[in-house]
C-alpha cells in the first residue's frame, strides 16, 4: 500500500456542459507526463469530474463520457476548472447554477484551484478570485472585469499565480500554467523533462504578453530564433547586445523591436529569464558553491545571483536550494515568481533596453 508521503497528488479536472476538448487533455497530458527520476513513480493522479456521471457534451462533434460526479472533487489536492462555451449564468450574470455551486462545495478548505481561459468566471462566480489577481482570454478580459468587479483582471499575461489559486489565459496558456505548477511542485528538471516529452517550451514567465497585436510579416524578414539559440549556448559569458543583432544582421534599434514582437520580452528581460532558469536547475542538481553557480549561470557574482533569484523566485539562492532539497522533489517549497526586475541600460545606436546582465 502506498505511504502518505508517497501518495500522488490528485488533481481533479471539473468537465463542464461546452468544454473545449483541447483544454480538457492539458492537466492530464502535462501532470499525467510528472515523475520522479529516481524511483519513476507519477507524481500527480489525474482524474475527471462532471456535475453528473455519465454525458458531458463538448463544443467538438463529439460528446465525452465521465465516470466520476461532482463528490470526487471532496478528494482533490487540486482542482482545474477549463474553459467551457455553456457556462449559462456563470458567463451571462456571474452566478452560479444551483448544481454548480453545490459541485464546489464539495471542495474542501485549502485545495488548489486552477482554471484555463474562461474557466476562471466559474472561480469568479464562486467567489474564489475576490480580492486577487487573475486572468483569463485576452477576448473575454473587459467582460469579465465587468462582471466581477472584485477581481483584479490582469488582461495581458499567459497565468497568474496566487498562491493557492492560478489562472491562464485561454489553450496555450494553460499548457504553460500546468507546467509552472510542476515547476513549482517539483523544481526545473522535472518541469524540463516533462515539457521535453510534450515537445513543448520549457518556461514561458506568466508576465509574458499573451497577446501581441501586429501585422503578418513578409517572408522575407528576419526572425529572432538564431540569437536566442546562440545566446542559450552562451549564457555564461557576457553578452552584448550588439552581439545578438549580428547573429539576425540587424540593427540593434531592429532587433530589439523584433525581439519584443516575436516574445512580447526585452531581449534583456528574456536573457534574465533563463539565467534564473539555468541558476535553478544548477542549483536543483548540484552541490557547487553559490560563485560558479553565479558564473555557470551568466550572472558573474553570487550577489548579482542572489538578486536576480530573489526577484524571480521570492527566495534567496540558498534557501531554493535548501528547500528544495528537504522536500526531495521541490515539493511545492518555491513560492510563485515574483516579476523581474531588470536593469536599463543605453545600446550603441541609443536604443534604451533591459538588460539584467547584458551588455
Amino acid at each position: 500500500m502506498e505511504t502518505r508521503a508517497h501518495r500522488a497528488h490528485r488533481v481533479v479536472v471539473l468537465a463542464l456542459a461546452g468544454l473545449l476538448p483541447f483544454e480538457l487533455g492539458i492537466p492530464h497530458r502535462i501532470f499525467g507526463r510528472a515523475k520522479d527520476a529516481a524511483a519513476g513513480r507519477p507524481l500527480y493522479e489525474i482524474l475527471t469530474c462532471g456535475l453528473t456521471p455519465g454525458r458531458v457534451p463538448t463544443d467538438a462533434d463529439f460528446d465525452i463520457h465521465v465516470e466520476h460526479g461532482p463528490e470526487l472533487l471532496a478528494t482533490a489536492d487540486t482542482v482545474v476548472v477549463p474553459a467551457s462555451y455553456e457556462l449559462g449564468p456563470v458567463h451571462a450574470e456571474g452566478r452560479l447554477t444551483p448544481e454548480l455551486a453545490a459541485a464546489l462545495a464539495h471542495i474542501r478548505p485549502g485545495t488548489r484551484l486552477v482554471s484555463i481561459c474562461t474557466g476562471g468566471y466559474v472561480l469568479a462566480a464562486a467567489g474564489y478570485l475576490d480580492g486577487r489577481r487573475a486572468t483569463t482570454h485576452w477576448a473575454s478580459a473587459q467582460h469579465f472585469q465587468q462582471l466581477f468587479p472584485a477581481v483584479r483582471v490582469d488582461p495581458g499575461v499567459l497565468y497568474t499565480d496566487d498562491g493557492d489559486v492560478l489562472t491562464s489565459a485561454g489553450v496555450a496558456a494553460g499548457i504553460d500554467l500546468c507546467l509552472h505548477i510542476v515547476r513549482r511542485d517539483h523544481g526545473a528538471a522535472v518541469a524540463n523533462d516533462v515539457a521535453r516529452r510534450t515537445v513543448v517550451p520549457p518556461h514561458r514567465e506568466g508576465g509574458q504578453a499573451q497577446f501581441i497585436e501586429r501585422p503578418v510579416p513578409r517572408p522575407q524578414r528576419s526572425a529572432t530564433t538564431a540569437a536566442r539559440a546562440w545566446v542559450l549556448d552562451r549564457l555564461h559569458e557576457p553578452l552584448r547586445l550588439t552581439d545578438l543583432a549580428r547573429q539576425e544582421a540587424m540593427s540593434v534599434r531592429t532587433f530589439t523591436r523584433r525581439f519584443r514582437e516575436e516574445s512580447g520580452l526585452s531581449p534583456g528581460e528574456w536573457i534574465v529569464g533563463q539565467r534564473v532558469e539555468r541558476a535553478r536547475s544548477l542549483l536543483e542538481q548540484s552541490d557547487l558553491p553559490m560563485e560558479q553557480v553565479a558564473r555557470e549561470a551568466g550572472f558573474g557574482t553570487a550577489q548579482s545571483l542572489r538578486k536576480h533569484v530573489q526577484a524571480a523566485l521570492g527566495v534567496s539562492p540558498t534557501a531554493y536550494r535548501r528547500a528544495f532539497r528537504e522536500t526531495g522533489t521541490g515539493g511545492g517549497a518555491a513560492p510563485a515568481p515574483a516579476a523581474l526586475t531588470p536593469l536599463t541600460l543605453t545600446s550603441p545606436d541609443g536604443t534604451s533596453v533591459a538588460a539584467g546582465s547584458v551588455h
